[in-house]
């Protein structure tokens, strides 16, 4: 099967997707309708670019250049890996025809550099340092995109939702503080048809992973509170809750749903957010009155009084820690059980914004991945005997690869039933006919607690310790 994450699928003919990914632009933007072969992470972003009104014939704005610029560029912490993106890019691609950028955490272009004339057809189309590349304001593309889902991704052609880049191929990574996880940018590599090949996915992925691993050795993390650093005035606490705790200052405020979003998001992106960007963030339906998100924040300033975020863009008043950065900075330096310690359950479980969810996603897929990975019989038992990882199968797998052969025959009988349960057919209830399988409606459409499970693993069970 193919990658869904690669852009142009193995033995593809380049031409022939080129006509068929036009066809399918100019029918979205004519009237919404989404047709093959586009794929799911591009149709969400076009959505996505819709909801912001972006234009298909968008230009780029230029925000920064000449002192402004360098003053930015040399303050970035992206500013001390460049020589080593430098190195590996240019490494990646000796014959010159393509280009590497390097962007802040809004989409913003620090560095663009290449060959002298594939920079030149960069320059006229606006693909320059200082220049504003955000999904929000130029649509679909590589950098844009690896900064608003905070995963890599590759941008073939007429994916990209401007037809200003439709000659373009491009594929970034996101960039993280390997400390906090807070997001810092994305490194892209830009060129024609040939970046659509999984090695550019794959390649600029291993950048982005040998960048963090750079700063992680140029600034070691810093000791724990009470070990010569002072606690941040204020922490936000959204792990395992529906309703998050704002703690600092002497008081303890316990936040509503939305307001609970709003200041996880703005703990997730310190650089701030725009109005546009945050009301893309929190609100699925895309007809939502900018004034509605005005007025949430009216509310919230109005409970938090100097601790209400700032606008323009939307950011905290002071350094808001977070009980999520906590857990993915140690995943970050590797250690796995301190960070299901500080794990008590999923953020901000039963939040539907856009952003949440993906963060929430992003958060536990990476605890998933580690715990499997480090292949210890205690935490992967933990993670099963908790609420969120009673039905995940693949945990029990790896549970059962770890452990004696002689102690596997429980876990190996969970994968089974769980197997087994994912396979049932509706179940028939009398007096009402078929059922859906337990976790979905009639409609076909999740419960609210299936919505909030990782995908194909159901939630919230209590299974007896193997």
């Amino acid at each position: 099967m193919d990658d869904p994450s690669v852009a142009l699928p193995g033995g593809a003919d380049p031409a022939r997707r080129t006509r068929e990914l036009r066809r399918a632009h100019a029918a979205f933007t004519q009237d919404g309708r989404v047709e093959a072969p586009v794929r799911a992470v591009i149709a969400r972003s076009w959505r996505r670019c819709a909801r912001a009104r972006v234009s298909p014939e968008c230009t780029p704005r230029l925000e920064l250049a000449g002192a402004e610029l360098r003053a930015y560029r040399e303050q970035h912490p992206l500013a001390r890996v460049l020589p080593l993106f430098r190195d590996l890019v240019g490494a990646f691609a000796a014959d010159g025809a393509h280009l590497l950028a390097v962007c802040d955490a809004r989409g913003s272009l620090l560095w663009v550099e290449g060959e002298p004339a594939t920079m030149r057809r960069a320059e006229g189309l606006g693909f320059v340092p200082g220049a504003r590349w955000a999904e929000t304001a130029m649509g679909t593309n590589a950098p844009g995109t690896a900064v608003a889902l905070g995963e890599p991704v590759q941008v073939f052609g007429a994916e990209h939702f401007s037809r200003r880049v439709h000659p373009w191929t491009c594929a970034a990574a996101p960039v993280r503080d390997p400390r906090t996880g807070r997001l810092l940018g994305a490194v892209d590599v830009t060129g024609g048809d040939w970046l659509a090949h999984p090695h550019s996915l794959a390649f600029v992925r291993a950048v982005a992973c040998a960048a963090e691993a750079r700063l992680a050795l140029l600034d070691p993390a810093p000791p724990a509170p009470g070990e010569g650093l002072p606690v941040p005035a204020d922490c936000l606490t959204a792990l395992g809750r529906d309703e998050a705790l704002l703690t600092g200052g002497g008081r303890e405020v316990r936040l509503g749903r939305r307001h609970s979003e709003i200041m996880a998001l703005l703990a997730h992106h310190p650089e701030g957010l725009s109005g546009e960007e945050l009301a893309i963030a929190l609100y699925e339906d895309e007809s939502v009155s900018p004034v509605t998100l005005r007025a949430e924040m009216s509310r919230l300033r109005g409970l938090l009084g100097s601790r209400a975020p700032l606008s323009r863009p939307y950011r905290t008043a002071a350094p808001l820690a977070a009980d999520f950065t906590a857990v993915t900075r140690h995943l970050a330096s590797g250690a796995v059980s301190a960070a299901l310690a500080r794990y008590p359950g999923p953020l901000l479980p039963a939040s539907t914004a856009p952003g949440v969810v993906r963060l929430r996603r992003r958060i536990e897929e990476q605890a998933r991945a580690a715990v499997i990975a480090r292949a210890d019989p205690g935490l992967l038992t933990d993670w099963v005997c908790s609420p969120w990882g009673a039905e995940d199968a693949d945990v029990w797998r790896a549970l059962a690869a770890a452990l004696p052969a002689a102690g596997r025959t429980a876990a190996l009988a969970r994968v089974r039933a769980i197997d087994a349960e994912l396979a049932a057919p509706p179940r028939e209830v009398p007096g009402r006919g078929r059922t859906a399988p337990e976790g979905s409606t009639g409609g076909g459409l999740p419960t609210p607690a299936a919505a909030r499970a990782p995908r194909g693993r159901a939630t919230y069970r209590q299974p007896a310790r193997p």
